[in-house]
C-alpha cells in the first residue's frame, strides 16, 4: 500500500493533468491514485461523502488519516520529492489565504480547464481517466 492515496476527480481535465504529473514523479511508488468518478466508488470508508470529495482533493495515509485540500497537496508533493513547488503552503500566515484560493479554484476547476484549453487525454476511457493503481479496499 502506498504512503498516501489521492482521491481525484477523473472527469476534471486539470485534475487529471496534475495527477499524471504526480504519477510521473512518483518513481518510488509512494503515492496511490483513485478516481472518485469510477463506477462503484464508495467514499464511506474515508468518513466523507462525495460532496466533500468533489469540493477538494482528499488523500488517505497508510495509517488511515484523511487529509484534504492544501494539506493533502503539501504531503503529496513532498512524498514525490517536489515539496519545493508548494513551499508557500508551509508558511503559517499564508495558509488561510492559500486554502481559500485553493477552494475557489477547486470549485471552478471545470471552467478553468476549459479556459486553459486542457482536455482529458485520448487514453481516458469514456467519462473518466484512471491515473494508475486505483485504491482497492
Amino acid at each position: 500500500m502506498s504512503e498516501l492515496t489521492l482521491y481525484y476527480d477523473g472527469r476534471c481535465p486539470f485534475c487529471v493533468k496534475a495527477m499524471r504529473r504526480l504519477q510521473a514523479w512518483n518513481t518510488a511508488g509512494r503515492l496511490g491514485f483513485a478516481d472518485i468518478r469510477r463506477p462503484g466508488f464508495d467514499p464511506s470508508f474515508l468518513g466523507v461523502d462525495m460532496a466533500a470529495l468533489d469540493r477538494e482533493l482528499h488523500g488517505r495515509t497508510r495509517e488511515g488519516a484523511v487529509l484534504a485540500g492544501i494539506d493533502c497537496m503539501l504531503v503529496a508533493y513532498t512524498l514525490v520529492g517536489r515539496g519545493w513547488l508548494v513551499w508557500p503552503l508551509r508558511i503559517r500566515f499564508l495558509r488561510p489565504l492559500l486554502a481559500r484560493a485553493y477552494r475557489w479554484f477547486a470549485r471552478h476547476r471545470y471552467a478553468i480547464s476549459r479556459r486553459l484549453g486542457i482536455r482529458l487525454p485520448p487514453a481516458c476511457d469514456g467519462d473518466t481517466c484512471n491515473i494508475g493503481n486505483p485504491f482497492l479496499r
